[in-house]
This record gives structure tokens, sequence and C-alpha cells, in this order.
């Protein structure tokens, strides 16, 4: 099976966390890998029509979209909320990352754009984002998360 195609949205007070993610992706003793649809370099405009645009582009690369989802997240409007909007829009598999290390739908930070509507929840961590990166697949509705025993098996 291929890698998957995947773009990851997130706040930009949370850029760190997803160049870790290009970190683990580097790096040959971890097991995490994936095809990255971002943008190849910083668009430099303020055109907001051109950089959805561009983002949708690549939204439509994607067959996963991945949300980081910190402190903030909720409240990004603008490119993050649209972005999710769009990938849902394409029937992409939602999987949202808590920074905060929680593995369910913490209804603070989650955004509303990606509850209920059948997408994975998991932690920020190389081993069980690489495995639903993988293995997750859409349901029809609802919020869903890995049970205890698949942590077990990934060594959590």
């Amino acid at each position: 099976m291929g890698l998957p195609r995947t773009f990851v949205g997130f706040s930009s007070t949370d850029i760190h966390y997803y160049r870790l993610m290009l970190a683990w992706k580097a790096r040959e003793h971890i097991d995490f890998n994936f095809v990255d649809c971002q943008l190849s370099s910083e668009i430099n405009s303020e055109d907001e029509a051109y950089i959805k645009r561009k983002c949708r582009e690549r939204i439509n690369m994607a067959g996963k979209y991945v949300m980081l989802i910190g402190a903030d997240t909720r409240y990004k409007y603008k490119y993050v909320r649209w972005e999710a909007e769009v990938a849902i829009e394409k029937e992409c598999t939602i999987i949202g990352v808590n920074l905060d290390g929680s593995r369910q739908i913490v209804e603070t930070t989650c955004p509303p754009i990606i509850r209920d509507v059948g997408a994975i929840v998991v932690p920020y961590s190389p081993k069980i984002i690489a495995y639903a990166l993988e293995k997750c697949q859409m349901k029809e509705s609802g919020n869903y998360y890995y049970k205890d025993e698949v942590y077990q098996k990934l060594g959590y």
C-alpha cells in the first residue's frame, strides 16, 4: 500500500508541532511517513482568494486531512476551519490530533467543524498518528477514538 497523501491543518501558533512531524518523517528509526501535501513554500501574499485556491489544490491531492488541535485552533476560522470544510467536502479521512495528549475529543478545544463527522481523534504522538494514517476509515458520523488495546499494541 502506498503512503497516505496528507494535508495537515494547524493554527499558526502550532507550526512547531507540524515541523516536528516533518522531522519524524525524516528520521529513519521512526516508523512515520506520509506524502506531505502542504504548500511547498509559504505563500508571500495577502490575497485570501489566491491562498485559498492554492490550499484547495493541495487538499484535493490528499486523501487524509490531519488537524492539529491546540489551545486556539477552534478559533481559527479564516484558514483552519475553511481547510477542514474543503477536506470534508472532498471526503478526506479526517484525523484530529490533540496537542494536549488527550486520546478522545476535547470539547473545549476541538473545532466544531470536525465534530460528529466520523473522524478519529488521537493524541500527538508518532506511532498513533502513523497508525491512524494507515488504518483509519471515516465513519458516517460521530467522534471516534482508539481503545486502550490499540495503544498497548503500539507500545504505549
